[in-house]
Parts: C-alpha cells; sequence; structure tokens
C-alpha cells in the first residue's frame, strides 16, 4: 500500500518534468493527476493480486483522476476552466465513499495511519477548491476592473487614470503587487495632477502574457499601454521596490518620454548578473505552474486573509481578492525567476540628465549593502535628492497611510519641479 501510493508520487514528479508535457498549469495539473491515478490504479491491481485483501475501490480513484488529468493534458485551458466547478464536490463525494469501502474491505491498521490521512487530504482539497471557485466567481461581481483593458500585442493590461493636469505619473507597484496596492498614493496624487495606475501581465485585471516578463518587457509594454491608452507623455514615474527596476528600464530606453522620476526603497539594479542555464527557464516554469496550482485548492486565500491590512478596506480586499489566485501567484513567481534580467537591464540608466529624481529609502529594515544602493541611485541625476524615512519599513512606503503620505509629497515635490521648467 505504501508502495503504490509512493510510486504514485513519483510518477507524478516524472510527468511534470516530462518534455511532453507543456509548462502550463492545466497540463502540468494533469500531470499530477495521471501520476497519482498511477499510483491507486496500481494499489488496486496488486492487492487483488497477491494479497487476501483486495482493495478493488482504489480504481475509483484512479478513474477519477487519470480523466480528469487526461482531458487537462489534451484540451488545456478551456478544459480547467470547465472541470474547476465539478472537481470539487465529485471530489469530496468519492472521498467519502472511499472510507466507507476502506472500513469494510481493510483489515490492516494501516488505513488509520495511512489512508485516512490521505483521503482526509484530499478532502480538504476538494473543499478548499469548491470555496476558491465560488469565491473567485463572486469577486469578479464584487470588485469590477475601474479602468480599461488595453491590448499591449497578444495579451491586454488594466490602465487606470484620474485627475488632471500635467505632468502625468506613472505608478509602477512592487514585486508581486498590483494597482490597488497604491491604494493610499494614487487618490492623493490625483488631488493636484493626473496619474495613472496599471497591473503588469498576469495580476491584477490584466490578462497573462506569453512572454517573458524581465524588465525589458514591462518597461516595453508600458509605453504600448500608455500609448495606445492615448495618455500623453513625458511622465513622472515612480516605482516601489521591484518597480523601481522597471521605471529604471522605461527611462533608460524612453528618454524623451520621461520628466521625472521618485524611487520608493528600489530594487537596487546591478552591472552584471549571473547567467542561468538555457534550460532554467523551462525547469522554473514547470515549478512556478506546479506551485501555482495550489491558490486553486484556497491556500493563496488563507495565507492573504491577514496581510494588507493597512490598505484602505476596498484597496485591501481587491489585493487579498486578486492574491488569491493562481495567475497572481504564477506572475510572481516568474517575476522574480526575472530577477537577474531585470536588475541588469535596469542599470542601463546611467544618466538621468539632470531631470529632478527623488530616492526614498526605508529607515527600518535596511542594511548597509542596501542604504549604500540607495545612495548610488541618488547620483543617476545632478538634480536629485536622497530621503530616509525613519521609522518607516520596505512595504510601509505604500501600505500605511502615514508613510504613503510621505511617498505621495516625494511624487509632487517632482511633479513642482517638472512644472517649474
Amino acid at each position: 500500500m505504501a508502495g503504490s501510493l509512493a510510486a504514485g508520487l513519483l510518477a507524478a514528479l516524472l510527468l511534470v518534468a516530462a518534455p511532453f508535457i507543456a509548462p502550463e498549469q492545466s497540463e502540468i495539473t494533469g500531470a499530477v493527476l495521471c501520476g497519482f491515478a498511477l499510483g491507486w490504479a496500481v494499489l488496486a491491481v496488486l492487492s487483488v493480486r497477491f494479497t487476501d485483501q483486495p482493495q478493488r475501490w482504489a480504481s475509483a480513484p484512479a478513474l477519477f483522476m487519470g480523466l480528469g488529468g487526461l482531458v487537462l493534458v489534451t484540451f488545456g485551458s478551456p478544459a480547467y476552466d470547465v472541470l474547476r466547478w465539478i472537481w470539487p464536490p465529485t471530489l469530496l463525494a468519492l472521498a467519502v465513499w472511499m472510507i466507507v469501502r476502506i472500513r469494510r474491505q481493510l483489515r490492516s491498521p494501516s488505513r488509520r495511519w495511512l489512508l485516512y490521512p490521505v483521503i482526509a487530504m484530499l478532502a480538504l482539497a476538494s473543499i478548499g477548491g469548491g470555496y476558491e471557485t465560488l469565491r473567485e466567481a463572486a469577486d469578479v461581481t464584487a470588485y469590477p476592473m475601474p479602468g480599461q483593458l488595453i491590448d499591449v500585442g497578444g495579451h491586454s493590461l488594466h490602465l487606470s487614470c484620474t485627475g488632471s493636469g500635467t505632468p502625468t505619473v506613472v505608478l509602477e507597484a512592487g514585486g508581486g503587487e498590483m494597482s490597488s496596492n497604491l491604494g493610499w498614493i494614487a487618490p492623493a496624487v490625483a488631488r493636484d495632477t493626473r496619474v495613472c495606475v496599471y497591473d503588469r501581465a498576469g495580476r491584477g485585471w490584466s490578462e497573462p502574457a506569453d512572454t517573458a516578463q524581465d524588465g525589458l518587457q514591462v518597461a516595453t509594454d508600458l509605453h504600448t499601454l500608455l500609448q495606445r491608452g492615448h495618455v500623453p507623455g513625458p511622465y513622472v514615474l515612480a516605482g516601489h521596490s521591484f518597480g523601481g527596476l522597471y521605471v529604471l528600464t522605461f527611462a533608460a530606453r524612453y528618454p524623451a518620454d520621461v520628466s521625472g522620476m521618485v524611487l520608493v526603497d528600489s530594487t537596487a539594479p546591478a552591472t552584471a548578473a549571473k547567467p542561468r542555464a538555457a534550460s532554467s527557464g523551462d525547469v522554473m516554469g514547470r515549478v512556478s505552474a506546479l506551485v501555482s496550482v495550489s491558490a486553486r485548492v484556497g491556500l493563496a486565500r488563507l495565507y492573504g486573509q491577514g496581510s494588507f491590512g493597512s490598505l484602505p478596506r476596498r484597496s485591501r480586499d481587491e489585493v487579498r481578492a486578486s492574491g488569491a489566485t493562481e495567475g497572481t501567484l504564477r506572475s510572481t513567481i516568474d517575476e522574480y525567476v526575472q530577477a537577474a534580467a531585470s536588475v541588469q537591464q535596469a542599470a542601463s540608466l546611467r544618466d538621468f540628465a539632470g531631470k529632478p529624481l527623488v530616492v526614498l529609502t526605508a529607515g527600518t529594515g535596511s542594511d548597509a549593502a542596501w542604504s549604500a544602493a540607495q545612495d548610488h541611485l541618488a547620483t543617476l541625476s545632478t538634480n536629485s535628492v536622497h530621503r530616509v524615512i525613519d521609522g518607516a519599513t520596505h512595504e510601509a512606503l505604500v501600505a500605511d497611510e502615514q508613510y504613503a503620505a510621505t511617498t505621495t509629497q516625494a511624487i509632487l515635490d517632482v511633479v513642482s519641479s517638472v512644472r517649474a521648467k
């Protein structure tokens, strides 16, 4: 029995790594199910042939998982969208039936220490999956998109602009975050000038992208988004954390479109990055898809319920809803997979040509190396200022009302400097 279950787990891992399985959520999930199905099938066959306690019931989970896995591998995302409504109640009913059959057919004490925990996990997964499916459907209605979707070439990004006046401020959220994470800053800036927030590919209200989302691709997509969204430049860019890498890359690639910049405890660019093996992108893509499946059973939503409590209520709820989805989890993992390329690309901005620049650094949680990197960022322009915000943590500079007001003021200071020219 233990060997059969272990064989199923091993088969699942081997199928996930198989080259004929695409590194997509639907196919990775299907591969895992096919592997588990093999384990249950082995249990059914071996127990009939070699024991006096045949466990024919094991053919039921083998059939359920095997068919589901084959459908996902064959038909991909369309099947995934349909099955997410079907599998939770079906799996829960199957788990209950399995327990009844085990109690009748298995006399071994192994049912208590081996099979019951496995079936309990299946039951919990079905309950979490059903809850997640219902909540995601409810979230679509509860949190309608505030802006518009604009095609940037193969996928559409969400853009929302408010306020009036020039220059337009474009806000770039930090790693793994979305436009709603800027819920304190965007409305405050909008009282003085026009401000635009958007969601990078795969999170918030934006669609996922097929291309790798390194800093150069993010900057290119943002430029296309602003052009097709009829948002005239030049812009004041403000980027938090990883978002700082993207605004630096944007400023290097489109210097005429940038009039000022605010780097909010920005990740530092680097002049070199260790190259990755050619196959690592595929490997990490498979790992990313596999890990993101955990959101389908509600684990990401469970984790996120205690986070972002310092944001405005509406923004907090939008962030929690978006962060619970598989798409957001996968795009976040992929973003960090691309980190080496992004920090190298951001280093292409070597001279901000005397344009106004404010560098904000969190006064809490910053080590000497981080502080030195922030000092170096301030040298990009001869018209720069570096402010260390005492008491602020990295995330508090955007998420906490008090420290977000400091970030807002830095943005408005750059806006005023641009206007004064």
